[in-house]
């Protein structure tokens, strides 16, 4: 067993090998405080008998329920599939590793990232990405550039490296930074409206302490016989011939800025060229495409680092054309549609009870969410065919960026006691969907009279980058994603950034480009949100008149009991006779919702007058419980009971209650007092003014 340890973010950091899961090609057990992650490598031997141009790369990360002590809910009482929070961090490490291995390696590789120990400070994120580097370190897979991972929060306005899970509850920022010995891989974050420069003040940080977690695992690396990957992925011969063949097709294909037509152009050429060459070639299509690939890459960068132009004829600062409209659902409690170029999403917000919160069962407890933000990416938005099946990693990870984006500009709880449901729909995608529905939510949001702190925008960010000389992109599509090195979503209100993601296709991006495209993205983002504000520039003032409503108020904790009653008796006789859902929290927050404000209004009102003393003097509007000779109990509040006696009923001497009154009656009655023993006393004479047809109710 080989063992490293550095100290990071004032706790050890302990990384071994040669101990667990020894079959494996590579196996690392990382440790940080209690939490423990092991990540296991494989790879498959047998090498492709197909062309095939891509990395077949398999990540998953596990919370396995014994890490904490728990035993997982449901029938079966085992671990199922992935949890969202397990497929955003499997998406983590895939996307900190993927941009690190060779071009031409295309064997099947997959990593297993199992949490086997959880101490409710350290999650196991950053344990999943340094286990997948160092156990590719120590395999034979060609992977020869290490990378690691760090937290940085920002709390009184003092960076924090790794925070745990409390102190991310006090950060104003939540940054993952992922990056070799010398540049950033990949970033993942929000923020309370940060700047650009906290941003990079953040990143600067990380890298010291990622460099010293990388010499920790280049100190248990032992040297091992790497693959060797193959120079050229196709015959030279065959790719000049393919080359004089349709070269200049291709690049008058990429001249056509509608993308549907051009990709059909692109096709018709392959077909073409197929029927040309499979004689000579069978079952060369998959290398004629990737000529066609290798082509419109050299193309499309030299276009843009040697004319500074890009194929749909913008300039590198230029945003495609926008377009938003809000109440374009008739029925919906909030829509917006948003469109820029090709890309265009259809974004709803539904209003919820109490009852519609997300309920979360997580190795750290559980709680509820109250807001949810859904992307759904059909076939049809790319012209493909595909079955519509469970959310894909990708929908998953889109849609929580987007939530991201608006974790701190919400209303809290008590401003706006409703669940809130966004859902976008991708209804067509040339880059930069995720984006898109932020700036759809955004307008969603306040056409369901969601009272929105500010509004937020996004914007996707590229690169292209020949040594040297680079180009920053603004709003890249999907073609410049593909042959781009670098999208950078960044998500932002006027103020400050809330939300950033940053994928490479490259290993690593300096810095100070970083610094450049955030600079860049809020410009940006002034420009597309003043668009925005043309549609709608606030929150509407009502909600719609198809949602629920929903009122939240306080009531003392010790009157909780009372509220509820015995068995829950009072509280339930309450809602089926307001014909509403009340629900009490511990603390004493009462939220109720119903079909309309009097349904609320008469459940509150039923509310307080437990709540609430009975006074002195006040009048009530009470039922009549019990009848007995001397006098008639009047249930004034629910649980709270008077009497009133017979010399108090009426002006005039009452020989027979029986005659003048019977149970369930509703009369006004005044409190005249209440005794040492808590008793109450009720006259029905002493009301006053109050007429006899009032007093039946």
């Amino acid at each position: 067993m080989n063992k490293v340890e550095v100290n990071i973010g004032n706790r050890k950091l302990s990384i071994e090998s040669g101990n667990l899961a020894r079959q494996a090609d590579g196996s690392t057990l990382v440790r940080y405080g209690d939490t423990i992650v092991l990540t296991t490598v494989t790879y498959k031997k047998e090498k492709k008998d197909t062309f095939q141009d891509f990395l077949p790369l398999i990540v998953d990360y596990r919370e396995l329920a014994y890490a904490a002590g728990k035993i997982p809910g449901g029938f079966f009482k085992r671990e199922g599939k992935p949890r969202d929070k397990e497929i955003l961090v499997s998406r983590l490490i895939d996307r900190s590793i993927r941009p690190l291995f060779p071009k031409g390696f295309n064997q099947d590789v997959q990593v297993v990232s199992l949490l086997l120990s959880f101490d409710q400070e350290n999650e196991g994120d950053l344990l999943g990405i340094i286990g997948a580097s160092t156990s590719l370190l120590l395999s034979e897979i060609p992977f020869s550039q290490p990378v690691a991972a760090v937290r940085i929060g920002k709390i009184n306005n003092k960076y924090v490296v790794n925070p745990t899970i409390k102190e991310l509850e006090l950060s104003t920022l939540d940054l993952v930074v992922s990056a070799t010995k010398e540049t950033p891989v990949m970033l993942e974050g929000d923020g309370k409206e940060v700047q650009p420069y906290e941003i990079i003040e953040a990143i600067e940080i990380a890298m010291e302490e990622i460099r010293k977690i990388i010499e920790a695992q280049e100190r248990l690396a032992i040297d091992v016989n790497k693959l060797e990957v193959p120079e050229k992925l196709i015959s030279e011969d065959f790719a000049k011939e393919v080359r004089e063949l349709i070269e200049e097709k291709v690049i008058q294909a990429y001249q056509i800025v509608d993308k549907k037509e051009r990709q059909e152009n692109l096709r018709k050429i392959l077909e073409e060229t197929f029927n040309l060459l499979k004689d000579k070639y069978p079952n060369c299509e998959s290398q004629i495409q990737y000529v066609i690939e290798e082509i419109a890459r050299e193309y499309v960068r030299r276009l843009i680092i040697k004319e500074r132009k890009r194929i749909d004829g913008r300039t590198p600062e230029e945003i495609r054309p926008l377009s938003c409209a809000v109440s374009v659902l008739p029925r919906t409690h909030g829509s917006a549609l948003f469109t820029r170029g090709q890309t265009q999403c259809l974004v709803v917000v539904t209003l919820g009870t109490k009852s519609d919160e997300l309920i979360i069962d997580d190795l750290e407890g559980e709680g509820t969410k109250r807001f949810m933000l859904h992307y759904n990416f059909p076939p049809f938005s790319t012209g493909e065919v595909k079955p519509l099946r469970a959310p894909t990693r990708r929908e998953i990870g889109h849609g929580f960026l987007a939530e991201r984006a608006f974790k701190y500009l919400l209303p809290s709880e008590e401003e706006f006691p409703y669940t809130i449901r966004v859902v976008s729909d991708i209804l067509e995608s040339n880059g930069s969907s995720s984006m898109a529905t932020v700036c759809g939510a955004t307008l969603s949001l306040m056409d369901a009279g969601v009272p929105l702190k500010k509004a937020v925008a996004g914007i996707a960010m590229g690169l292209v980058k020949e040594g040297e000389n680079y180009v920053i992109l603004t709003d890249i599509t999907g073609t410049e994603d593909h042959y781009g090195d670098m999208d950078f979503k960044i998500a932002g209100t006027k103020d400050g950034i809330t939300a950033i993601q940053l994928d490479l296709k490259i290993q690593g991006v300096p810095i100070k480009i970083l610094e450049e495209a955030i600079n860049k993205a809020r410009i940006a983002h002034k420009e597309i949100l003043e668009l925005m504000a043309k549609s709608i520039d606030q929150p509407r003032k009502s909600i719609s008149s198809f949602a629920p409503r929903v009122f939240a108020f306080q009531i003392p904790k010790d009157k909780i009991g009372a509220v509820i009653g015995t068995g829950g008796k009072v509280i339930r006789k309450i809602i089926d006779e307001t014909n509403t859902e009340i629900f009490i929290e511990d603390d004493g927050k009462i939220t109720i919702s119903g079909p309309n404000e009097e349904a609320i209004e008469k459940a509150k009102s039923r509310i307080m007058a437990i709540v609430e003393d009975v006074e002195v003097g006040k009048v009530y509007l009470g039922e009549i419980k019990r009848i007995a000779p001397f006098g008639v109990f009047v249930e004034i509040a629910p649980g709270k009971e008077g009497l009133c006696h017979i010399s108090q009923w009426a002006n005039y001497r009452v020989k027979n209650l029986a005659s003048e009154a019977k149970v369930g009656d509703k009369i006004f009655v005044r409190v005249i007092a209440i005794d040492e023993m808590g008793r109450i006393q009720l006259s029905k004479k002493a009301v006053g003014v109050i007429d006899d047809t009032k007093r039946k109710n």
